[in-house]
């Protein structure tokens, strides 16, 4: 049993969401990750276990949203969000090396767009007659 009513609530949350609520439920905590490294970066006393520790749950949730992506159903758009997020894990690793906050701009922005578009899809197909499939899986 869970005794801390947040975390059960964070759950539950999460077992009674869609798939594309999911997925934007991932970006929205992928952009926070990022959020904190970039504000961290930037004080004068920076924490880099801090910036290393938001940067890797990033690639985490980067890395879950590749798993995630059906090549079958998705086709193109699939490949297309495949290679993005290549490249954000590309960018992601050379801001952990580097820890210069701007190697997490172009990836906070983007997450940001695909975030906005992954919502409108969201609202628009939240109880379908017949579901549209947008390439990804991530039931497993």
């Amino acid at each position: 049993m869970n005794r801390n009513p947040l975390n059960a609530y964070r759950q539950t949350k999460v077992k009674t969401a869609g798939q594309g609520r999911l997925i934007v439920m991932l970006y929205d905590e992928a952009i926070k990750q990022l959020d904190h490294a970039d504000h961290e970066l930037k004080k004068q006393d920076a924490k880099l276990d801090i910036v290393h520790n938001c940067i890797v749950k990033t690639q985490d949730i980067v890395t879950e949203l590749m798993a995630s992506l059906d090549f079958e159903k998705g086709g193109d758009i699939a490949q297309n969000l495949y290679n993005l997020y290549m490249f954000f894990n590309q960018q992601l690793m050379e801001a952990n090396i580097q820890k210069k906050p701007e190697y997490l701009k172009d990836t906070r922005h983007l997450l940001a767009e695909l975030r906005v578009a992954w919502a409108s899809i969201e609202g628009k197909t939240a109880a379908p007659a017949n579901p549209v499939s947008v390439g990804v899986n991530i039931a497993g």
